[in-house]
């Protein structure tokens, strides 16, 4: 239940009013920003490319702050991977803004349009949402993912990101704002919340007529908040506990790899891979040799143990309901064995986020059910699961990855960011 105004402390008032001051300011500048040209976007998403590596010290530095912070309050190593920042990932993040402008603007684009049996032309044109909220986590390059692609989709962001980001985030922000300034636009056209309390957060998503939607990314904690507090429409960026299944007509080399690659190249990312599931049928030194491929990679086995001894997996710990619910975002995989196709899918139905759900397989049949069956916003067929990716996709820099089914569903980037209307063009036509 959202606090009244008159029983606020003088600090969280303070901190509502910033919020509303904020979204107010931005609901003022949207118009103009909606009205950019195509080339002027581009121009202001390339200069800000150039302006965040030429701070990159400072951001840098900023980014140190919070490293700092965050292991002296004790962050898991996961979430120190995910708030860090080096000249690398700041020229990553600079050249995803260089990729968002080489991508097609979808502002204008005609979806459809006819004339009508009495002559009234009707199109229907793909328009900016308008103020978008982003609410995340421990991830400075979202500050300048949600800028880029909301610059580039017409949009306004106003960016709530985590106390544990804070300095990088006001860091990147101060420079995004100087970029849009020297372009002759307003400062608002980005701005960073207040992020002392979690009641900012509730500020944000209740702002109706302020605010046009919201996006949660991160943790299954905040999206849950955030979906189920929002009075403004959100949309739905679920947690990754996804699954690999390995198939008895598997190539077991590249099933290996593709396995070992979706759980150890980022443990951090919503894609990593979280459940290996191996078929029965094949055969037991096979399955172990799944298995061990991962502890010899570093990583710790939770699931039957007693299964899981009878295969001589060593060293594998008991896997709570909460370990095959939810991801780890760490060195950690569930193992288990399945009764072919049917248990994968069947343990895929009951355990999947509906993130991203992977098959190694040769065998036709199993490829096409489980393509079929399994209900998710990606499926991998001989993939790893760390393909889920907006700019592997082709997306540039992505907002997030939905797996809700309204909207939009999967990598979000440039067309889900924009809503339609309907231009109707007639010549004095009356309806009888």
């Amino acid at each position: 239940m959202t606090q009244s105004t008159d029983e606020l402390s003088p600090e969280r008032q303070a901190e509502r009013d910033e919020v509303l001051t904020k979204a107010r300011a931005a609901k003022e500048v949207a118009a103009q920003i909606a009205q950019l040209t195509t080339p002027q976007k581009n121009e202001i998403l390339r200069q800000a490319a150039k302006d965040l590596s030429a701070a990159t010290e400072e951001i840098l530095a900023a980014n140190q702050k919070d490293i700092d912070a965050g292991r002296k309050a004790g962050m898991s190593d996961s979430l120190i991977d995910r708030l860090s920042l080096d000249a690398d990932r700041v020229a990553g993040i600079a050249d995803g803004l260089n990729q968002v402008a080489g991508l097609q603007d979808p502002v204008g684009e005609i979806v459809q349009g006819r004339t009508m049996d009495n002559g009234i032309q009707m199109r229907q044109i793909r328009v900016p949402l308008g103020v978008m909220g982003m609410v995340y986590e421990a991830r400075p390059n979202v500050t300048v993912d949600a800028f880029g692609l909301a610059l580039k989709s017409g949009n306004v962001p106003l960016l709530r990101g985590s106390k544990s980001a804070r300095n990088s985030n006001e860091k990147l922000v101060e420079i995004l704002q100087s970029t849009l300034e020297a372009a002759g636009l307003p400062r608002a056209g980005v701005q960073l919340l207040p992020c002392e309390t979690r009641g900012s957060v509730q500020d944000l998503i209740t702002a109706r007529g302020l605010v046009d939607l919201v996006i949660p990314r991160g943790g299954a904690g905040l999206i849950n908040a955030v979906v189920t507090g929002a009075t403004v429409p959100t949309i739905e960026t679920g947690t990754g506990n996804c699954h690999f299944y390995v198939d008895a007509s598997a190539d077991l080399d590249k099933a290996v790899a593709m396995v070992i690659n979706g759980k150890t190249r980022r443990t951090s990312v919503c894609n990593s891979t979280e459940c290996v599931l191996v078929d029965a049928a094949l055969p037991a030194a096979d399955q172990l040799r799944v298995i061990q491929a991962l502890q010899d990679a570093g990583v710790t086995i939770h699931g039957d143990t007693e299964e899981l001894a009878a295969l001589g997996v060593e060293g594998a710990v008991q896997a709570s309901e909460e370990d095959w619910a939810e991801e780890s975002l760490s060195m950690d995989i569930c193992a288990k064995v399945v009764d072919g196709i049917d248990g994968a899918i069947e343990h895929i139905r009951r355990y999947s986020t509906g993130h991203t759900e992977a098959i190694a397989a040769q065998d036709a049949d199993a490829l096409l059910r489980f393509a079929n069956e399994v209900d998710a916003a990606a499926v991998m067929l001989n993939a790893s699961t760390a393909f889920t990716d907006g700019e592997v996709y082709g997306m540039g820099a992505e907002i997030g990855i939905s797996t809700q089914k309204l909207h939009a569903r999967g990598p979000m980037a440039l067309p889900e960011l924009t809503s339609t209307k309907w231009v109707l063009q007639g010549n004095g036509h009356t309806r009888p």
